[in-house]
């Protein structure tokens, strides 16, 4: 595993070269994330489309007593998620990269069945701009994987919902330690969590979840076949506060 991450470091030197001198990051999330992950999201959505029309087909039995659907998206990026929203849903967006604002429109400008509340720059781990309590639904896709702390998260997650509100999620997690899809996500993990933007390949989220204090917990996993990329197994669910 040493000897073929030091040679995949050496293919991606020039990006190592400039993380050290501090000019990689700013770059990856002004420009090369974004980019990358709108090209990137194409690809997953086309894979992911079904589990994502079976993930969210039960999104309207989490309205409020009012009627109401208000939802919080964790990790918005440019909105792929919209699509699969129900009409009249209003939604309050999050990221901690506002880079993807181009994007983003765009989908909104799509998706106008949904109402816009607002959009925040605030980290999974530090929602406190929005209620305890407040939201019915939130969701997290391809996020758990680049979060500080998936446990921090989840804490979160659990204190804006109200009582009976759901998290939905789909991540991308490790593999089987023993096989060798594992085996390269090991080889891969430095420089891919270099070069995108801190996502790392090894996490295994399920744990937290069933470790977070959630009445009801439903986890799937499933595979998605990402051509060349080691992000091939997933989980998908919700859990009910």
């Amino acid at each position: 595993v040493l000897l073929l991450r030091t040679c995949l470091a050496l293919l991606a030197s020039p990006i190592y070269l400039l993380s050290f001198l501090g000019v990689w990051e700013p770059f990856c999330r002004k420009v090369f994330f974004p980019f990358i992950l709108e090209k990137i999201c194409v690809l997953h959505d086309k894979k992911s489309r079904k589990h994502k029309l079976e993930l969210f087909r039960n999104l309207p039995d989490f309205r409020s007593p009012s009627g109401e659907l208000r939802l919080l998206e964790i990790g918005t990026g440019s909105g792929s998620n919209f699509q699969f929203y129900p009409s009249g849903c209003k939604v309050t967006c999050t990221d901690v990269n506002p880079n993807f604002q181009k994007n983003l429109t765009k989908n909104m400008k799509k998706n106008q069945h949904l109402h816009y509340e607002r959009f925040l720059v605030a980290a999974g781990e530090d929602l406190h701009q929005v209620p305890s309590g407040s939201m019915d639904v939130v969701v997290c896709t391809l996020v758990l994987c680049s979060v500080q702390s998936v446990s921090s998260t989840l804490r979160e997650v659990l204190r804006v919902l109200r009582p009976g509100g759901a998290f939905y999620f789909l991540e991308h997690v490790a593999a089987e330690h023993s096989s060798w899809k594992y085996f390269w996500q090991q080889v891969y993990f430095p420089t891919w969590k270099l070069v995108f933007a801190g996502c790392c390949l090894t996490r295994e989220p399920w744990k937290n979840l069933e470790e977070a204090k959630f009445s009801e917990l439903k986890i799937q996993h499933i595979s998605l076949a990402m051509p060349w990329t080691p992000v091939e197994p997933h989980i998908v669910g919700y859990g009910v506060k």
